[in-house]
């Protein structure tokens, strides 16, 4: 009798694994397949913490063109506020793109693990070549499913959506932080164009004081030492401003940068000026508790440590076993008797594939696991003991910059105003000389630097108090009383 056995295998236990396993929801999946996966939430936070501002998340070239138009619109031969320059960033900056494709790439992650692992499906021939059966003997079809990757696809769902949720407050804390270095870049460009125009002012006393000393010098009514210090200090000013000059160039190019501007784009002003000091500070009476509730780079190492903890129940349900398969099916077998008589028997099959955890008993990767936790929770303790200090320190630079500022601008420049119109009013007199004039103009302008750079000081302190409650970037922030157009004065550079 001869025998020709069909062997095929249905798998019988995927409907179980994926029972066994908990079900992912249709939003869940919709939510990490979308196109703009978790932006929202980016998007929400980045207005919370820039005032309002927009963040775009380009897809295609029609969405990249329309924010091109925009951003020329806002731009383009326009004496823009420090407003402007920040939204200019957001839209047109492409690292924040790179920073929003990251959100993509982690939620296509969860997506992956949401997904049911394929079952492997194996067919094969047996007695190839059999001359009473012709071309083979047997066929065996195999479809085999990895039932514990089934059991633990919900605990590495749980991991994907963590990381694809810290992801999120990464792109926040990025584009927080190309916020504050625009505003800063801002503060710092215009600052820098003030004090060429107040240089410029010192370099016109000095460049007469210069002339009249060369004139008294051939009177000779001025030695030769006198007439050297005027030369000396119009040459000295004049270096001076040949620095100033520079700097407010490299400044503005440096937020022309941070803005992504090139082309006909770099064609904008800032303003001459910094705005007007604000009459009060703001109070902040809970400073460490806000920044505590707000600053998006501890809610990273919050997530941090939930995604090291969910990795650390993942490690422990697999210690032992690390691969466990199951094959099941129906195994049809015909026989052909001496006669030609056919026959077909079923009957049912199941297999188990699983590793023996002979030398590796999970340990090491248990302790490594733990390891991880405890370093995740100690860089989270770490992060909000710092935050607390810089929600401090800035508050701390705020208000006193704010108070030194205020004190140049209300007792010192008025002190030196007057002494300057009483010289005036001798020099009509013919009480005092031309250089006692222009020296008490020389100190004037000596007296509105200092004035500058301490306006200039708060600008930046306001811009750090606000990163230090929202996140990104140590050192910058965004401003809580952002300078505008109106209170900066006219002009532009």
């Amino acid at each position: 009798m001869s025998i020709s056995r069909t062997t095929i295998s249905f798998i019988v236990v995927s409907s179980a694994g994926l029972f066994l396993a908990g079900c992912v929801s249709d939003q869940e999946l919709a939510g990490y397949s979308a196109k703009e996966a978790g932006f929202g939430v980016v998007a929400a936070s980045v207005s919370i913490g820039t005032r309002g501002k927009e963040a775009v998340w380009l897809q295609n070239k029609d969405q990249a063109k329309a924010v091109s138009e925009r951003v020329h619109g806002l731009v383009h031969k326009k004496s823009i506020n420090a407003d402007t320059a920040v939204q200019v960033a957001l839209l047109n900056n492409k690292g924040l793109q790179a920073a929003y494709a990251d959100i993509g790439m982690n939620a296509a992650e969860a997506w992956q693990q949401s997904l049911p692992e394929n079952p492997k499906v194996s067919i094969g021939l047996l007695g190839i070549g059999a001359p009473e059966l012709g071309a083979y003997r047997a066929i065996e079809g195999m479809i085999a499913a990895n039932i514990l990757s089934m059991r633990t696809r919900r605990a590495r769902v749980d991991v994907a959506d963590t990381r694809f949720r810290q992801a999120q407050m990464r792109a926040v804390d990025a584009t927080l932080k190309v916020a504050n270095d625009t505003r800063r870049a801002w503060v710092t460009a215009v600052s820098s164009f003030e004090t060429v125009a107040y240089l410029n002012q010192a370099k016109v006393a000095a460049d007469a004081a210069s002339e009249l000393a060369q004139k008294l010098g051939e009177s000779g009514a001025l030695a030769k030492g006198g007439q050297a210090r005027e030369h000396a200090f119009y040459a000295e000013l004049t270096g001076q401003m040949a620095e100033a000059r520079l700097a407010s160039r490299l400044a503005k190019e440096e937020l022309t940068r941070i803005m992504g501007l090139w082309g006909s784009d770099v064609d904008y002003f800032v303003p001459d000026r910094l705005p007007k000091l604000p009459r009060g500070i703001l109070k902040k009476n809970r400073i460490e508790q806000e920044a505590l509730e707000n600053r998006v780079d501890l809610r990273v190492a919050k997530l941090e440590l939930d995604a090291v903890a969910k990795s650390y129940g993942l490690t422990e349900a697999t210690r032992y076993v690390t691969d466990l398969g199951l094959l099941g099916g129906l195994e049809a077998e015909r026989t052909i008797d001496e006669n030609g008589n056919k026959d077909v028997e079923v009957t049912g099959r199941m297999e188990v594939d699983f590793v023996i955890p002979i030398f590796d008993s999970g340990k090491a990767r248990l302790r490594k696991a733990e390891l991880a936790y405890m370093q995740a929770a100690n860089l989270l303790a770490e992060k909000a003991v710092n935050i607390r200090s810089e929600a401090r320190s800035a508050y701390t630079a705020y208000s006193a910059t704010h108070e030194i500022a205020r004190h140049y601008l209300n007792s010192v420049v008025p002190l030196r105003t007057t002494i300057e119109a009483e010289s005036l009013l001798t020099y009509n007199g013919m009480i005092s000389n031309t250089f006692e004039l222009l020296a008490d103009t020389r100190a004037k302008i000596g007296t509105l630097m200092l004035a500058i750079n301490a306006k200039r000081e708060f600008w930046l302190a306001d811009v750090n108090l606000s990163a230090a409650i929202y996140g990104g970037g140590a050192g910058a922030g965004s401003s809580a009383a952002a300078p505008s157009v109106g209170d900066a004065g006219g002009g532009g550079h």
